[in-house]
């Protein structure tokens, strides 16, 4: 496999401004909000202001990952439980995280696990997610991003 070309990059140039690192958390409602909130974050403020970083990209040092997360302003953690992976996973890195959101407790999220319901009744994914709880949670992302 060859090497990988090591780049380093500064906020700004030819990268975005600041990083969300999102615990997707597929198995449950708050790990979906997470993702989703953060990806509307996103959307609205636009690439060159906001990005979504790799978080299984750190602990194994991609070069790129973390030349972008060293670039950033600011890094933004959103997790959907009281686990906290991302926040974790980007502290174990080395970096310093400019504002953590877990949405159980920021917005008051109650987490639903998608497991309780397999042999019962089974709903599409999208049935246990909340769109004012995705709304409240871009705007918390969104606000970090300003601060």
């Amino acid at each position: 496999m060859p090497e990988e070309k090591q780049m380093e990059w500064r906020a700004g140039e030819n990268t975005h401004e600041n990083l969300i690192y999102a615990c997707f958390g597929g198995l449950s409602n708050t790990g979906i909000t997470a993702t989703l909130a953060s990806m509307e974050a996103v959307n609205e403020l636009g690439l060159k202001k906001l990005g979504i970083g790799c978080l299984a990209g750190l602990p194994i040092e991609v070069g790129p990952v973390l030349g972008k997360t060293k670039a950033a302003k600011k890094i933004i953690t959103v997790d959907g439980c009281p686990f906290e992976c991302s926040k974790k996973v980007v502290e174990r890195a080395g970096f310093k995280i400019a504002r953590s959101i877990v949405l159980a407790r920021d917005i008051g999220m109650k987490k639903k696990p998608f497991h309780e319901d397999i042999g019962g009744d089974l709903k599409g994914m999208m049935d246990y997610v909340s769109p004012e709880d995705v709304r409240k949670a871009k705007e918390l992302i969104i606000q970090a991003v300003k601060e």
